[in-house]
């Protein structure tokens, strides 16, 4: 994905500090006291424009949701999201690196981790670098709460197909595995801005659910 440079992002997400927070290494462990309740914690690693995350933090407002974003130039869009759904309280975002994740989480901070729509680097010499390599795996279990889940979409075959390997080779229960999710669209799926752009091309949307198993 070719980014366009802003460079008005950095001021942009300074000013907006309450929605993507400065500093979350210094909330590790609780992440309670952002919210001030102690509902659940979902978390979508790459939330691209927020489309998702908005959507999920407006349709459940029981549980608490952070979207994390490398690009500044990106996260920009998600914020202009949020701003536009009027700011929902269970909604934050981070401009960090999804592969620190223990720099910002403790283990059991998290209660499921979304992924959507990923880079897939088809080349077998960047297979380390998909989020669903078991090297990912790993550092979600690592935040996640005992038995946590991975919730995720592609329109990437190839891609699904790795993930199906990985995961179940990694010991993690598989379920409600879709090879086109909207076929028969679930009444509660929020769609992303790369799952409207693919399913309108009439692209087939991989999904699904992957459960850590108990320690």
């Amino acid at each position: 994905m070719r980014l366009r440079n802003k460079p008005w992002a950095e001021d942009f997400i300074k000013t907006h500090s309450t929605i993507a927070l400065p500093d979350p290494e210094s909330y590790k462990g609780n992440w309670k006291s952002v919210f001030n309740n102690d509902n659940p914690l979902h978390i979508e690693v790459g939330t691209g424009k927020g489309q998702f995350i908005t959507g999920m933090a407006m349709a459940n407002p029981h549980i608490n949701y952070i979207g994390i974003e490398l690009y500044g130039s990106v996260l920009v869009s998600a914020i202009e999201n949020v701003l536009e759904a009027g700011t929902p309280a269970n909604l934050k975002l981070l401009n960090v690196d999804g592969s620190k994740l223990k720099e910002f989480f403790e283990k059991g901070d998290v209660d499921r981790v979304y992924l959507n729509f990923s880079d897939p680097w088809p080349k077998t010499r960047h297979a380390k670098r998909r989020l669903t390599h078991a090297n990912f795996l790993r550092l979600y279990e690592d935040v996640l709460v005992d038995q946590g889940e991975i919730h995720f979409k592609t329109d990437n075959r190839g891609l699904f197909e790795f993930s199906l390997v990985s995961m179940s080779q990694y010991g993690m229960m598989l379920k409600d595995v879709s090879l086109d999710l909207h076929a028969e669209m679930p009444e509660d799926n929020i769609m992303t801005e790369y799952e409207e752009k693919f399913s309108a091309k009439g692209q087939p949307i991989y999904r699904l659910e992957a459960q850590y198993k108990a320690k």
